[in-house]
């Protein structure tokens, strides 16, 4: 993809956040960025069905570098959100900061790997053709599409595995299902129990949202569904902070506008089975009960103002107590984070990135910062 599509498609995935900020301007490029696709046939989901060719787009940065083996010793795979692809990484506040030039993940040092989840972007999907009669897919069989695509890019083992909401979830799965294929595992912005409570009920709301508009049509529709849009608003307010949502609608005429531009954000960007499919996709997440199966050393990464993953519920404790070699992080509430889109700006987390690499084996709290000492289980929030 050159270069303007590039920055097209980001200005898209940008405007479905129904933001406009400085990650709306036009990514930059990094050392050896390429694009590429893994094609599997007869792709089985757990559910029992199965895409007779699956696509599964991806981008990587950097170059790979071999060891003394002869395997590649620096690939670090970064996967994205719900309604994101790879390069929802290379926005502005998240790619320079990641990526750039002295950064953590430096390009010119670390071979990054960028896949498109199934259902979105460059690989399979819905919107391609199938629309309703798209399989049901679940967080495991996006996993194992991503772990196709590093099979197919030669890396036996990553140095790192770093996700961001769904990618933070399917770090974790990571983990249990591939417990010698990585040193680190950092997830941010995610918990390692079951979607539920809150974070169900507003899933089903969407879902239900669809399926029950006449115009859906089981899916066989020609143009979205008149009323998807006019829903789609319930991923904004519940994935910014109660802070921001006030700056945005500090008067009720205020909220009426700020509403219609979310929902103008959508038109013609979004279309309703992918919708449906990226947020039915997470019945099958439960990696609680198996995460003693981690063997890398793990970094998990929470605001304190995401509704998403709330603290709250105090689940990140009796979770890591079952992580070998853990730490938690939970970023305080301030005017400069944004509830769960706050993973979309590195620099509210990329130092705790950095320590993180530069010393992976240390077993200490971690220096005492703004955002407090990392945390060990056992720790309170």
């Amino acid at each position: 993809m050159r270069h303007g599509r590039i920055a097209a498609a980001l200005l898209t995935m940008t405007m479905t956040f129904g933001m406009a900020d400085p990650a709306s301007a036009a990514p930059q490029t990094y050392p050896g960025q390429q694009e590429g696709d893994v094609v599997v046939r007869d792709f089985r989901l757990t559910g029992g069905e199965r895409l007779e060719q699956a696509k599964l787009h991806y981008t990587t940065l950097g170059t790979p570098h071999r060891g003394a083996d002869g395997e590649i010793d620096n690939a670090v795979l970064v996967l994205h959100g719900t309604t994101g692809t790879g390069k929802s990484f290379l926005i502005p506040t998240l790619g320079p900061e990641l990526f750039g030039e002295g950064a953590p993940l430096d390009a010119r040092r670390w071979y990054v790997i960028l896949p498109d989840g199934l259902g979105r972007g460059g690989s399979s999907k819905p919107s391609d053709g199938l629309k309703g009669r798209f399989p049901r897919y679940g967080y495991g069989d996006v996993v194992e599409g991503q772990h196709r695509v590093v099979e197919e890019l030669g890396v036996k083992r990553l140095h790192l595995v770093l996700g961001t909401s769904m990618g933070g979830m399917q770090a974790w799965m990571w983990g249990i299902r591939y417990p010698q294929a990585m040193d680190l595992i950092m997830a941010v912005a995610s918990q390692p129990i079951p979607v539920s409570g809150r974070n169900a009920l507003w899933r089903r709301l969407l879902i239900e949202g669809i399926r029950s508009d006449p115009d859906w049509k089981e899916g066989e529709y020609t143009t979205q569904p008149k009323s998807f849009e006019r829903i789609l608003p319930i991923f904004n307010i519940m994935t910014e902070s109660v802070l921001g949502l006030q700056k945005q609608a500090p008067t009720r005429a205020a909220a009426d506008a700020a509403y219609d531009k979310m929902v103008a954000g959508y038109d013609n960007k979004a279309d309703a089975n992918d919708w449906l499919r990226w947020f039915d996709s997470s019945f099958d997440y439960d990696p609680f009960p198996e995460l003693d199966k981690i063997r890398a050393k793990v970094l998990a990464v929470n605001f304190a103002d995401d509704e998403l993953n709330p603290p709250q519920l105090d689940v990140m404790n009796a979770a890591l107590a079952k992580v070998k070699d853990s730490r938690f992080v939970l970023v305080p509430t301030s005017p400069e984070t944004h509830g769960h889109q706050s993973l979309r700006y590195a620099g509210l987390w990329k130092r705790h990135l950095a320590e993180f690499l530069a010393a992976p084996e240390a077993k200490t709290e971690g220096p005492n910062t703004p955002e407090g000492p990392a945390k060990r289980p056992g720790d309170q929030n």
